[in-house]
C-alpha cells in the first residue's frame, strides 16, 4: 500500500491542475443533484422484531385509517388567565381552529377535544389529535404552514396555542458550532505551523470534503430516508477527521522537504508513510460507524453510514486532492513567519520540545504516571454504575420552543403521562369470543395502579382485532412508565391462556422504550465486537501483542470515562448550568452505542500516528525508551494540535439547543480528551517504558502467518534507499540541502554538497553532475532521484571504503543510536572528510532526523 500511495502522491503532484479539475466537477455536479433532492428526513424508528413493531404492521393492515406509522401532531389549547374554554367565544375559536387543521393536506383524522374527553379537568386545556396519512419525513410544506397558521390565529384570538409531536417542523439549527470549531482549528493550525498558507491547505481540502459529503448525503434522500441527525453528525465527524488527516499529511510532507527531498518526491513520501497511517485510521473509523448497521435499527444505521461516508470522503480528498493543492503551493508551504522565537528555535535545533520533555518525564516516572492516571479515569467513570437510558422526546426540546410549550402544557392540564399515551392491541382473531376478550383486556387496564385513564375498545371491520388506549400518570422516559409497559405485556400471558387472544402495547412511547431496551442488550456485544477488531488490527500494524491489548484497555477506560461525564451532567446535573442543560434525565439511548464506534475510531487514530513513529525509530535500532521519545519529538506536537482540534470542533456543538446534539458534542469532545492527552500520551508511553522491548514482541509462529500492512512505510523506505549494483558514483551526504525553490510550479533540484573527494579524482563527476538516466541498472524511479540527487549510491572503488562498508559503529562522534542507524544503513557517513567538510558534516551528524 505504501508503494502504491507513493506513486499516487507523486502522480497527482504533477497532474495537479487535472486533479483540481476533476474535484470541481465532481462538487458542481453533486451540488446540482442536491437541490433537487427532497432534503427531508425522518425520526421515525423501525425496530423489526420487537412487540412494538408486530403492533404496528398489524395495526396498518386491520385499521388502514389510523395510518399507525403515519405522523401525529398535537395541538394544545390554553385559555386566557381566568377564563375556561368553554366558554362561548373560546370554544367557538377551538373549534374553526379544528376545523381548520380537519382540511389540512395530508391529515388523516382529528379528535375533537370538547367531544373526546381531551379538556382537562379545569377546563382551561385541551388538545386536537392530528393523525397524518404520511410518514413525517413526507409531512408537506403545505401541512407545516396550516400548523403555522392555526397558532398565528388562535394567540391574535387571545388564546395559547402550542404544537408537539413527531409531524411538526423542527427550527433550523444554528450554524455557530461548525464557525466555531473552524476557527479554532485554524487557529491552533497556525500555531503548530507558523504559516497561513501550510494551516490554510488542511482547511480549505477539509471544507470541501465536508461539502462533498454532505451534498452526497443530501443527494441521497432521493432514495433513501434518513435520521434526522444523520446530516449532523457526518457533518461533526467529517469535519474533524478531514483536518486532522490533511494536517498529519501536511506536516510529514514538510519534515520530507526538510530532509532535503524535492517537493515532489516529498509529497509521494510523505503519501507513502503518512497517508498509509491516515488510511488505515479512516478505515477503522469506517468500519466502527458501519457495525452500526449491525444492531437493526433504521435510525442508528442511517446515521452510521452516513457519518462512514463522510470519513471515506475525508480519506480520499487527504490522497488526492490535498497533494495536488500542495503542488500549487510549492515551496511557499516552507515559510514559517509566524513561528514564536521558541519554535524558531526548535527549527533550529535548539532546546527540546514539550512532547520531548514530557516523553521524558513519562519514561523516568512510569509507575507514578501510570497509576495517577488509571486511578484518576477510574473516579471520572463512577457515575457509569447509574447510567440510565431513554429516548428523547419533546421534553429534551429547547425551553421556548413549540414543542416544549405543548408538552409542560398538557403535564400541567393532564398529568406528564398525556405526553406519552400508550396504544394497546388486542389480537383476538384466534380468540373464540373476541369482544370478550377485548373487554377483559379493558377491565385489567383500569385495574392497574399508574393508568390515568383507559379508552374503550374499538373495533376493525371484521370485528377480530381491538384497539384501546391507556395514559400513564407517569412521564413518558420515566423508569415507572416502562415498568407499566412490562406489567401490561406481562398480563398478556393470562389474556391468551384465558381468551385465546394475544395482547401488545406500542405507540411512540413503547417503541422508544423497546429501542433503549435493544439497544442496552447489544451495547456490550457490539463493544466486544469493536474491541476485537481494535486487537486484530493492531496486531497487524504493530505486529506486538502488548501493544494491541494496552490499546483497547485503553480504548475501554476513555469510553467508561466519558460516559461517566455523560452521567454527571445530563443525569445528574452537574455543571448543567455550564454546558446549557435546562432539565436532567437518563442518556439519549443512541449516544453510548454511537460514542463506542465513533471514539474506537478515533482512538485508534491516535494509536497508529503515535505508536507508528515510535515502532519506525525502535526498527531503525533505536533503544525501547529512545523510540518513545523520538516518536514524540517527531509526532507528539502534530496529535496534540489534532487532539486540540477535534476537541474545538466538538465542543462548539455544545451551542446547540438540541439535548441529543449537546449530548454527542460533550461526550465526543471529552472522548477525545481522555483518549488523546491521557490515554495515548500518558498511559501508553508509561506501560512501553515499563515494558521495553517486550512491547514489540511477537510470537515467531504468529509473525510468519501475519501478512505484513507495513503501514509506517518501511518497504518503501528500503526501496528508495536501495543502492544500485554496478557504475556508481562515490557516496555523498544524502539530504545536505534543498535548493532554493520560487513559485508553486518552479521546484528545482535540490543542491549537492560540493567539495567531496570521489575515487576518480578531481575530475570525476558528482552523481549530480551525472546523466542519472544513462547510469546502468537504474530503475526509472532511481534514475529519478538520481537526477535530483535524493539518493546517493557507494562507489565502486578499491582506493577507498564507501561508509555503509564501514564498520559504523566504530565512526569517530557517533552516538549509539548513530552508529545503529548507520550499521542498518539509515545514515551514509564518509570516512574521511576535508576540512572544509567537516562544519557541515558535524551539522547534519547533531541532528539527523530533526523534524518540526
Amino acid at each position: 500500500m505504501a508503494t502504491f500511495l507513493y506513486r499516487l502522491g507523486r502522480l497527482t503532484f504533477r497532474r495537479r491542475r487535472l486533479v483540481v479539475m476533476l474535484w470541481v466537477a465532481v462538487l458542481a455536479a453533486i451540488g446540482i443533484g442536491a437541490m433537487s433532492a427532497p432534503g427531508t428526513s425522518s425520526g421515525a424508528l423501525s425496530v423489526p422484531g420487537t412487540q412494538s413493531q408486530k403492533a404496528i404492521d398489524l395495526l396498518q393492515k386491520e385499521f388502514p385509517q389510523a395510518s399507525a406509522d403515519g405522523a401525529t401532531a398535537r395541538v394544545v389549547f390554553e385559555a386566557p388567565s381566568g377564563q375556561k374554554l368553554t366558554s362561548g367565544a373560546n370554544k367557538a375559536e377551538v373549534d374553526s381552529l379544528v376545523a381548520k387543521l380537519e382540511k389540512s393536506p395530508q391529515v388523516s383524522g382529528v379528535s375533537d377535544p370538547f367531544t373526546s374527553g381531551l379538556l382537562s379537568k379545569s377546563g382551561t386545556i385541551a388538545y386536537a389529535q392530528v393523525s397524518y396519512k404520511v410518514a413525517q419525513a413526507d409531512v408537506s410544506g403545505a401541512a407545516h404552514a396550516v400548523q403555522t397558521d392555526v397558532v398565528q390565529q388562535g394567540e391574535k384570538a387571545g388564546l395559547k396555542v402550542s404544537l408537539g409531536g413527531n409531524a411538526v417542523k423542527d427550527k433550523a439549527a444554528s450554524k455557530a458550532a461548525e464557525l466555531i470549531g473552524v476557527g479554532v482549528a485554524a487557529v491552533v493550525l497556525v500555531i503548530t505551523f507558523g504559516s497561513m498558507i501550510a494551516a490554510g491547505l488542511p482547511l480549505l481540502t477539509a471544507i470541501l470534503g465536508v461539502a462533498a459529503a454532505i451534498l452526497s448525503v443530501t443527494l441521497a434522500t432521493h432514495f433513501f430516508d434518513l435520521a434526522s441527525a444523520s446530516t449532523t453528525l457526518a457533518l461533526m465527524l467529517g469535519l474533524a477527521v478531514a483536518i486532522d488527516y490533511a494536517l498529519f499529511i501536511v506536516s510529514r510532507y514538510r519534515n520530507e522537504i526538510r530532509d532535503g527531498h524535492e517537493p515532489e518526491e516529498a509529497c509521494g513520501r510523505a503519501l507513502g508513510t503518512a497517508g498509509s497511517a491516515v488510511v488505515f485510521a479512516g478505515l477503522t473509523v469506517i468500519v466502527a460507524l458501519s457495525g452500526l448497521s449491525v444492531i437493526g435499527i433504521g435510525m442508528l444505521t442511517s446515521m452510521g453510514l452516513a457519518s462512514a461516508f463522510a470519513v471515506a470522503v475525508a480519506v480520499i480528498i487527504a490522497l488526492t486532492l490535498l497533494p495536488a493543492v500542495l503542488g500549487f503551493a510549492g515551496m511557499r508551504i516552507m515559510t514559517s513567519k509566524l513561528l514564536t522565537r521558541r519554535m524558531k528555535a526548535l527549527e533550529r535545533g535548539e532546546g527540546e520540545s514539550m512532547g520531548v520533555r514530557w516523553a521524558r518525564f513519562v519514561t523516568r516516572n512510569p509507575v507514578k504516571v501510570l497509576a495517577v492516571s488509571v486511578v484518576g479515569l477510574a473516579l471520572v467513570a463512577i457515575p457509569t454504575m447509574s447510567l440510565k437510558m431513554a429516548l428523547n422526546d419533546d421534553s429534551g426540546k429547547p425551553p421556548g420552543t413549540t414543542q416544549r410549550i405543548a408538552y409542560d402544557t398538557l403535564s400541567k392540564g393532564f398529568g406528564p403521562g398525556f405526553n406519552g399515551p400508550l396504544t394497546v392491541v388486542v389480537d383476538a382473531r384466534d380468540s373464540d369470543n373476541p369482544k370478550a376478550a377485548a373487554q377483559d383486556a379493558y377491565t385489567m387496564l383500569s385495574k392497574l395502579d399508574d393508568v390515568a385513564a383507559v379508552r374503550p375498545p374499538s373495533f376493525n371491520q371484521a370485528g377480530d382485532v381491538a384497539l384501546l388506549g391507556a395514559v400513564p400518570k407517569s412521564a413518558p422516559t420515566s423508569e415507572a412508565t416502562k415498568d407499566l409497559v412490562g406489567e401490561i405485556r406481562g398480563h398478556g400471558g393470562a389474556l391468551h391462556q384465558d381468551t385465546g387472544a394475544d395482547l401488545m402495547v406500542t405507540g411512540l412511547t413503547a417503541v422508544n422504550i423497546d429501542v433503549s431496551t435493544k439497544l442496552s442488550d447489544a451495547l456490550v456485544p457490539y463493544l466486544a465486537i469493536v474491541v476485537g477488531l481494535a486487537l486484530v488490527l493492531l496486531l497487524l500494524v504493530f505486529r506486538s501483542i502488548v501493544i494491541p491489548l494496552k490499546a483497547a484497555l485503553g480504548f475501554l477506560l476513555s469510553v467508561v470515562s466519558t460516559l461517566g461525564v455523560l452521567v454527571a451532567v445530563f443525569q445528574w446535573g452537574w455543571l448543567k448550568d455550564l454546558f446549557g442543560v435546562d432539565q436532567t434525565g437518563p442518556i439519549v439511548s443512541l449516544l453510548p452505542i454511537v460514542l463506542i464506534g465513533v471514539v474506537f475510531g478515533l482512538a485508534m487514530d491516535y494509536e497508529v500516528f503515535l505508536v507508528s513513529r515510535m515502532r519506525e525509530e525502535y526498527v531503525h535500532g533505536a533503544e525501547p525508551t529512545q523510540a518513545i521519545v523520538q516518536g514524540f519529538r517527531h509526532s507528539g506536537r502534530v496529535v496534540t494540535a489534532a487532539a486540540v482540534i477535534m476537541v474545538s470542533v466538538f465542543s462548539g456543538f455544545l451551542l446547540d439547543a438540541e439535548v441529543l446534539i449537546k449530548s454527542i458534542g460533550l461526550g465526543l469532545a471529552a472522548a477525545v480528551f481522555f483518549d488523546a492527552f491521557v490515554v495515548r500520551m500518558t498511559i501508553v508511553p508509561a506501560v512501553m517504558a515499563l515494558l521495553g522491548h517486550r512491547s514489540w514482541t511477537l510470537p515467531k509462529w504468529l509473525d510468519r502467518i501475519l501478512p505484513d500492512v507495513d503501514v509506517e512505510g518501511e518497504k518503501l523506505r528500503h526501496a528508495l534507499e536501495a543502492e544500485p549494483t554496478d557504475s556508481a558514483p562515490e557516496p555523498v551526504l544524502a539530504g545536505v540541502a534543498a535548493g532554493v525553490h520560487t513559485g508553486s510550479d518552479d521546484h528545482g533540484a535540490p543542491r549537492t554538497l560540493t567539495g567531496v573527494p570521489t575515487s576518480g579524482g578531481p575530475d570525476t563527476p558528482t552523481p549530480a553532475q551525472q546523466a542519472p538516466g544513462k547510469a546502468r541498472g537504474l530503475s526509472r524511479l532511481k534514475k529519478r532521484r538520481a537526477r535530483g540527487s535524493d539518493a546517493t549510491a557507494p562507489a565502486d572503488t578499491k582506493e577507498s571504503e564507501a561508509p555503509a562498508q564501514q564498520a559504523p559503529g566504530k565512526a569517530h562522534g557517533l552516538s549509539r543510536l548513530r552508529q545503529r542507524r548507520a550499521q542498518g544503513g539509515d545514515a551514509t557517513v564518509p570516512a574521511e572528510t576535508t576540512e572544509s567538510e567537516a562544519p557541515v558534516r558535524r551539522k547534519l551528524l547533531k541532528n539527523p532526523m530533526r523534524r518540526s
